[in-house]
């Protein structure tokens, strides 16, 4: 149903760096392992340390371990201030509607990318409005996202946001 190489693969390669926030079971992050190679990493960030051991088991199946690094957030901060200004693609995936300060959490998002990263964001159709996803799509833009494509992804409403030069 969703193709992390066709979703990502224009916004990422080899050598790349990025996030996947709210990581679950890691399946976009194995998928973005794959586009970064053996030069890349890929951080997968998520609340539950149950999530991030099973990404962490899931990689080391894949022979992907080596790429990517399990970290655990807050709920009020990601804490990954050494990341600043470092990553070429965030992915938050289904998961921005459940954060209750939404535009501070776009600020963080927006500060782990370096200038011209990409934040890929995707919410799910079934839970949030039209309307309500053009208001996350504001907050972004309030926090210094500009938006730059509004790619297909199966039963999502979904945009690319960049960050400009500082």
């Amino acid at each position: 149903m969703h193709n992390p190489a066709k979703m990502f693969g224009p916004y990422i390669g080899p050598g790349g760096r990025a996030a996947d926030i709210g990581c679950g079971l890691g399946y976009f992050s194995l998928g973005l392992a794959r586009l970064v190679g053996p030069g890349g990493r890929v951080y997968s960030l998520d609340l539950q340390e149950r999530m991030l051991a099973a990404v962490r088991r899931r990689a080391r199946r894949a022979g992907l371990d080596g790429r990517i690094v399990t970290r655990q957030v807050q709920k009020d901060s990601l804490a990954v201030a050494d990341l600043a200004g470092s990553l070429d693609l965030v992915l938050t995936f289904w998961m921005v509607h459940e954060v209750p300060d939404q535009a501070g959490f776009l600020g963080q998002a927006r500060d782990l990318l370096r200038p011209g990263g990409r934040l890929f964001l995707a919410e799910p159709r079934m839970h949030v409005s039209a309307a309500e996803f053009e208001q996350t799509l504001a907050r972004a833009q309030e926090q210094g996202l500009s938006l730059i494509a509004r790619p297909k992804a199966a039963l999502s409403r979904a945009a690319v946001l960049a960050r400009g030069a500082d």
